[in-house]
């Protein structure tokens, strides 16, 4: 679960230690040049529109696997720095700090999920 405000709304939580994910997509090198070609004529860059929506995802995915993975329900406080296009890709970094539940019987009781698809 990953929430981007700074305090749960309707549970109490612990929080944890910060979590950083660093991603970086390849970008395909035709439609790179198509990009390039496009950007001297206008118009909308698609292909780097879809490569940043997939570095965000595929990064925001990997927080919540990692928050998972040491054993806490998920992210508080998520931020997305801005993704960069860097040469041949781009780059996305993204962090918030692990939380868990204080009581999960309580949390459930107020409807909280305690996992959720990204």
């Amino acid at each position: 679960m990953l929430i981007v405000l700074d305090s749960h709304p309707s549970a109490e939580i612990e929080l944890g230690e910060l979590l950083t994910v660093v991603h970086v997509a390849a970008a395909n090198i035709v439609k790179d040049l198509r990009e390039n070609i496009r950007n001297l004529v206008g118009g909308r860059m698609t292909h780097y529109e879809t490569l940043i929506r997939e570095a965000v995802n595929g990064a925001l995915c990997e927080l919540d696997e990692q928050a998972l993975a040491k054993g806490y329900d998920g992210a508080i406080g998520v931020r997305i720095a801005n993704p960069v296009v860097v040469e041949g890709g781009v780059e996305v970094v993204v962090y918030g700090n692990a939380f868990r539940y204080l009581s999960k019987g309580t949390a459930a009781a107020r409807g909280v999920h305690t996992s959720a698809p990204v």
